[in-house]
């Protein structure tokens, strides 16, 4: 059977693969109309990497390379020598990136980069001693389609309400009365991810709108004859909701169509990649956002491929150069327009994976992982939270082949973006309704 969420989905994506409209309700349209907007244009974008990124071949210890090389072993071990050593002043030591990520490396040494390290999701603050007793953890802790939708909800338990959204999608419902205009709050470059939904809103999704329909004859009368569909049957409610998802949809594509065919052409080159194209639709769309009257806006943009159970150092190389020049790119071009202290990009990804190698020079599924934040308001060159014990059954292990136990919760991750966005403090509480069992909402990585 399928529920109601999934039969507006599919009716969405039947009728032609339409974009969804953000904020489908005339009330949250109205209340977006009528209250006091915001003055200043801010943007969230998430890159989700979907399959687990392997933090602990993202992010090693520089000083401390030698516990590191001694876990990691030959298969998946990355040369001391080949690192991007940057500093850590909050960890009073040395770290190194990826060979892959030299762009990252000079952002975080301009300051426009920051590390979150061992962030994880969670259902309370645990140590291992609690794990092991039996604490409360996350459902399904090491599944990529559980923690993936947890990732994006930022809730951990699934028979929690509010597991059905994302908390980007809830961001965007608690900041709709300042975001100006009526074109939709949140655009997905990368499909309907659960991270878009909220209770009001919905992703516009370019380029997956209405095919087949031309400035001829034939297709402007084709095009007529759809419209006069969506008008029709509207009195039954199922009927009547999926017509008017479909009519607003094709309204805000047509909309942003418009805006970027008169919009200034970027001069930042972006890489002929997945990533690079995702991310320079993400700047497109950005620079006409006067156009479209919008003061805040959330994206989200992905790239899979990062379940290494084998052949890591190969497959991370390729993945992690692809984020690198993205986002090198991408913070490029927000200076071009003039955003960069009002674009905030940002990680997150599955799960991290098991500190010690499996066989097929891979790794295992773990929990808690590295993240990176860009963006000109973003305090980089310096990381937040806690750097793990890389120690096999140590104090951060959940196990005994290195699965740290994060010390930062999603939820306070999520928090303080958000918070930054425009959300109000007595709103984030119902965008995380887990906050409340952690010491923080602001991990003071944002200016």
């Amino acid at each position: 059977m399928r529920t109601r969420r999934q039969f507006f989905r599919e009716v969405g994506c039947g009728l032609g693969g339409f974009a969804f409209l953000s904020r489908v309700g005339w009330l949250s349209r109205l209340e977006a109309a009528v209250m006091a907007g915001a003055t200043d244009y801010r943007a969230l974008v998430c890159l989700f990497l979907f399959g687990g990124n392997d933090g602990n071949n993202t992010v090693m210890p520089y000083d401390e390379y030698a516990a590191y090389q001694q876990v990691r072993g030959s298969e998946i071990n990355i040369p001391k020598d080949s690192l991007l050593k940057i500093n850590a002043p909050s960890q009073g030591a040395a770290f190194g990136l990826h060979p892959a990520l030299p762009e990252l490396q000079s952002l975080y040494t301009q300051g426009k980069l920051a590390i979150l390290a061992n962030v994880g999701t969670l259902v309370q603050p645990i140590t291992r001693a609690d794990y092991l007793a039996g604490a409360p953890r996350p459902d399904s802790l090491f599944s990529h389609s559980d923690q993936q939708g947890q990732w994006q909800s930022s809730v951990v338990r699934s028979t929690d309400p509010a597991s059905q959204t994302g908390w980007g999608g809830r961001t965007a419902d608690a900041a709709a009365a300042i975001a100006g205009g009526s074109f939709p709050l949140v655009v997905s470059v990368a499909g309907i991810p659960l991270f878009t939904t909220g209770v009001n809103s919905r992703p516009l999704v370019p380029g997956s709108g209405l095919q087949g329909f031309g400035t001829d004859t034939i297709s402007k009368a084709r095009y007529s004859a759809l419209r006069a569909l969506l008008t029709l049957d509207t009195s039954n409610p199922l009927v009547g909701s999926a017509s008017s998802i479909g009519s607003s949809a094709i309204d805000n594509t047509n909309t942003l169509n418009a805006a970027l065919a008169s919009a200034t052409a970027l001069q930042t080159s972006f890489p002929a990649t997945t990533l690079g194209r995702q991310f320079q639709q993400i700047a497109r769309i950005i620079s006409v956002r006067s156009a479209l009257g919008m003061k805040r806006q959330i994206f989200f943009a992905s790239l899979s491929g990062f379940d290494t159970h084998s052949d890591e150092l190969a497959t991370q190389q390729t993945l992690l150069a692809e984020v690198s020049q993205a986002l090198g790119a991408f913070y490029a071009s927000t200076v071009e327009l003039g955003v960069a202290d009002a674009v905030t990009a940002f990680t997150l990804s599955d799960f991290g994976r098991t500190f010690q190698p499996a066989s097929g020079g891979g790794t295992d599924h773990a929990w808690g992982s590295h993240h990176f934040i860009l963006g000109g308001s973003v305090k980089g060159g310096d990381f937040y939270g806690t750097y793990p014990a890389l120690a096999l059954a140590g104090p951060d292990d959940a196990s005994n082949e290195g699965r740290w136990i994060p010390t930062t919760a999603v939820d306070e991750y999520g928090a303080t973006l958000a918070r930054w966005l425009g959300v109000d403090d007595n709103s984030l509480t119902t965008v995380f309704p887990n906050l409340g069992r952690f010491s923080s909402g602001a991990l003071g990585f944002l200016g």
